[in-house]
C-alpha cells in the first residue's frame, strides 16, 4: 500500500496551495494584483497542477533550429523513422506487458513481480523514498530534452515557436512547448512527422547516451575503484531483515549467497532469483553432531503443509529434515548457526558423503516460498536469513565498485550508476509511452500525420482516414489505460 505519510504530505501541500489560490482570487482587494502577477510570470494554478510558461528561451530555440540545416534535416528524418517504428513497437510492448500483468495477477509467488517489461512507478511503493531525487531528476531531464526536440524541429520546419514551459502534476514534473497551431497545420504531413517524432527520438538518444556512460563505467573509474570481487553494501534499510547485530553493515563485502558466488550486484540479484525458484538447499551435518545438538520435540504440520518440529519458541532454532541410513525421513530441532557453521551446501546425502561418510544432508523445514539463506560477507560472520528472498533483495543497496583507497568514498559510483539507470529506464519509458497512438499523447499526432502521408492516395475521403485514426487511437488508449490501471493495482493493492 502507498505510505500514509506520503499521501498526507502530498495532499496537504496541494490543499494549502489550492486554498491560498482560492483565497487570493476571491479577495476583492487582492484579486487583480494576484492575477496580474500570475500572468506576468506565466503561471497558472489548477487542482494538483501548476504550470509555468515563458518566452525567455525563444531566441535560444531559434538559434538551435537554424544551426546546420542539413544536419538537422538528417537528424530529424532519422527521428521520424524511429518515431514511426516506435509507434507500432509500443503497441506490441503494451500488449506483451498486459499479458504478463494478467499472468502475474493469477500467480502467488512474489518472486515474479519484477518480470514485466513496463511497470507503473509509485513513489514510496516500488520506488524507494531514498531514490526520489534520482527519479525526479531523470524524469525532469527526460521531459525537457523531449520538448526541446519538438521545439527545435518546429523551428527547423518554419513553424512559429511561442514559448517553453514546465509543470508539476501531483508529484511528477514535466515540460512542454507552445507552437503556433496554424503554422503546424499548414506544413506537409512529412514535416509534421519530423516535429511530432522529435520528442521520442530525443528520449531514445538520451537513453543510448546513458548506456554509453554506464557500460564503460568500470573502465572509467578503474584508477580509483576495482570490481569483480563481490558486492559492496552501501546502505541497509533500518529495521529490515538484513539489519541487526548479526546482519549486514555498510562497507561489508558480500562474496557468496548459499553456494552461489557473488562478484558484483548483478550476481547478487541473479543468485537470489535462483534461490527463490529452486528448492531449499541443505547443509551437511555429521550424525554425531546432529544427535548432540538435537532438541527432542513434537513434530506437527503447519497450515501450509510444511513440517515443524521446534516447539521451544526459540528464534535461533530451526527444524531440519534428513534421511537416515535406512532412508527414512526424520526431523530434528537444531540451533541454526551452530549446526550449519562452516558446513558445505548439499542437495542429497551423496553430496555430503563424498567428504564425510558419517554426515547427512539436513534441509531446513520452513514455510513454503520462504528460504534459509546463508550470506558470506567479510569481515563479519555469515548472516543467516529466513524469509522471502525478494525481501532480502530490497533490504540492502549494493555497489560493484570497491574503493582502492580509503580516501575514495563508496557513494560516487553509486550516484553515477543509479542516475544512469534511472535516466535509461525513464527516458526509454517516456519514448515508448509517448509513441503509443493514444489520445492527448504524441502518438495521436504521429498517427494522424502518418495516415495523411501514406494513405491519402488509398483512402481518398479525409473523413474515412479520420475514422480509421479514431478507431486506432481508441484501441491504443484502451490498451494504455488497462496497463496503467492494472499496473497500479499490482503495485499498490496486491
Amino acid at each position: 500500500m502507498i505510505p500514509i505519510s506520503l499521501v498526507v504530505v502530498v495532499l496537504g501541500g496541494w490543499c494549502a496551495i489550492y486554498l491560498a489560490d482560492t483565497f487570493l482570487t476571491s479577495s476583492q482587494s487582492l484579486k487583480n494584483s494576484y492575477e496580474e502577477w500570475l500572468a506576468s510570470h506565466g503561471l497558472s494554478i489548477l487542482p494538483f497542477h501548476i504550470r509555468w510558461q515563458t518566452t525567455l528561451f525563444n531566441r535560444l530555440f531559434y538559434k538551435w533550429g537554424r544551426w546546420k540545416p542539413n544536419f538537422l534535416y538528417i537528424w530529424f528524418t532519422l527521428g521520424m523513422v524511429f518515431g514511426i517504428i516506435a509507434m507500432f513497437g509500443s503497441m506490441f510492448l503494451l500488449g506483451k506487458t498486459l499479458v504478463q500483468t494478467l499472468n502475474q495477477m493469477m500467480a502467488e509467488s512474489p518472486a515474479t513481480q519484477n518480470d514485466r517489461m513496463l511497470q507503473v512507478v509509485v513513489p514510496g511503493v516500488n520506488l524507494p523514498i531514498s531514490q526520489l531525487s534520482y527519479f525526479f531528476s531523470a524524469i525532469f531531464i527526460s521531459g525537457v530534452l523531449h520538448e526541446m526536440g519538438h521545439g527545435v524541429a518546429a523551428v527547423r520546419e518554419t513553424v512559429r515557436f511561442n514559448g517553453f514551459g514546465m509543470f508539476i502534476f501531483i508529484v511528477y514534473p514535466g515540460a512542454f512547448v507552445d507552437l503556433f497551431t496554424t503554422h503546424l497545420q499548414l506544413v506537409s504531413p512529412v514535416q509534421q512527422l519530423r516535429i511530432f517524432c522529435a520528442g521520442v527520438w530525443h528520449n531514445f538518444v538520451l537513453g543510448i547516451l546513458g548506456i554509453l556512460i554506464l557500460l564503460p563505467l568500470p573502465a572509467l573509474l578503474f584508477p580509483f575503484y576495482y570490481t569483480g570481487v563481490g558486492a559492496l553494501v552501501t546502505e541497509v534499510v533500518e529495521d529490515s531483515p538484513a539489519s541487526g547485530p548479526r546482519g549486514l553493515f555498510v562497507e561489508d563485502l558480500i562474496t557468496q549467497v548459499q553456494d552461489c558466488q557473488v562478484t558484483g550486484v548483478d550476481d547478487w540479484h541473479a543468485c537470489l532469483t535462483e534461490i527463490s525458484q529452486m528448492p531449499q538447499i541443505g547443509y551437511c551435518i555429521n550424525t554425531v553432531t546432529l544427535q548432540q545438538l538435537h532438541f527432542p520435540s513434537r513434530v506437527y504440520k503447519r497450515l501450509d503443509g510444511s513440517i515443524e518440529c521446534c516447539s521451544n519458541n526459540s528464534l535461533s532454532d530451526i527444524c531440519f529434515s534428513y534421511n537416515s541410513n535406512s532412508n527414512q525421513q526424520q526431523f530434528a530441532c537444531l540451533p541454526a548457526r551452530k549446526s550449519i557453521h562452516s558446513s558445505q551446501e548439499c542437495r542429497s546425502n551423496i553430496d555430503c558423503q563424498k567428504t564425510d561418510a558419517a554426515s547427512v544432508c539436513a534441509v531446513p523445514s520452513i514455510e513454503n516460498q520462504t528460504r534459509l539463506i546463508r550470506v558470506k560477507h567479510s569481515p563479519q560472520l555469515d548472516m543467516l536469513f529466513i524469509g522471502y528472498p525478494v525481501h532480502l533483495q530490497y533490504a540492502v543497496s549494493l555497489s560493484s565498485f570497491i574503493p582502492r583507497h580509503n580516501i575514495f568514498g563508496i557513494s560516487l559510483p553509486v550516484v553515477i550508476e543509479t542516475f544512469c539507470k534511472y535516466l535509461i529506464s525513464l527516458s526509454g519509458a517516456l519514448a515508448v509511452i509517448n509513441a503509443v497512438p493514444c489520445f492527448a499523447l504524441d502518438g495521436q499526432w504521429i498517427l494522424n500525420a502518418f495516415i495523411e502521408a501514406t494513405l491519402s492516395s488509398v483512402i481518398a475521403e479525409k473523413q474515412n482516414r479520420e475514422l480509421l485514426a479514431f478507431f486506432i487511437l481508441l484501441a491504443g488508449s484502451a490498451l494504455l489505460t488497462a496497463n496503467v490501471v492494472l499496473g497500479l493495482w499490482m503495485v499498490t493493492a496486491r
